[in-house]
């Protein structure tokens, strides 16, 4: 099945940058290459059962099975040793990607409470965007009574755009809501 965003970018968001940025080639034009959800479990690392939870959690957000990341070496001041967990990732690419993309433009922000919109001004040089949200609440796969601990995320939403410029138009014509 075909994701109801990829339809959007082929059919609609493609030909209006084509015409907005003057790209010569289809190629060109802006695309998101991949979304990275990152969540780190900080001082949860020491309970195995609190990892296990937050790995099914962000499975079953990304809806693909995700990697636990482990320290690359040991610091004694933040009682750190080598090979220890301390987050949990997913990279999205493809349908799955889509189709998380747009669970989170549609369901998942506007439950956040007080929402005004996103921050436009979370992107790196080259026009990919980062957010950080404070709880997995949001998202509907998630029930409230079967959860330990209250976690954030960081996702990350990578583009092929070149400029800040291209990557917030690209995004804003997915339908993210940026504040104004």
């Amino acid at each position: 099945m075909k994701q109801r965003l990829k339809q959007l970018y082929i059919e609609k968001i493609v030909p209006k940058l084509m015409e907005q940025f003057q790209y010569k080639n289809i190629h060109q034009v802006p695309r998101i290459k991949k979304i990275v959800i990152n969540r780190g479990i900080g001082e949860a690392s020491q309970s195995n059962k609190i990892l296990e939870s937050s790995f099914k959690e962000l499975n079953l957000i990304a809806g693909q099975k995700g990697v636990i990341t482990r320290s690359k070496k040991a610091i004694a001041t933040f009682k750190l040793r080598k090979n220890v967990p301390v987050g949990v990732t997913v990279t999205l690419r493809g349908e799955r990607m889509y189709g998380f993309l747009d669970r989170m433009i549609n369901l998942a922000l506007p439950r956040i409470r007080d929402f005004q919109g996103i921050n436009p001004k979370s992107f790196d040089k080259f026009g990919s965007y980062s957010l950080g949200l404070e709880e997995q609440l949001m998202f509907p796969e998630i029930e409230y009574d079967k959860i330990d601990q209250i976690f954030g995320m960081d996702i990350s939403i990578v583009t092929t755009s070149t400029k800040i410029e291209e990557g917030l138009i690209l995004l804003k014509e997915f339908g993210l809501p940026f504040k104004n």
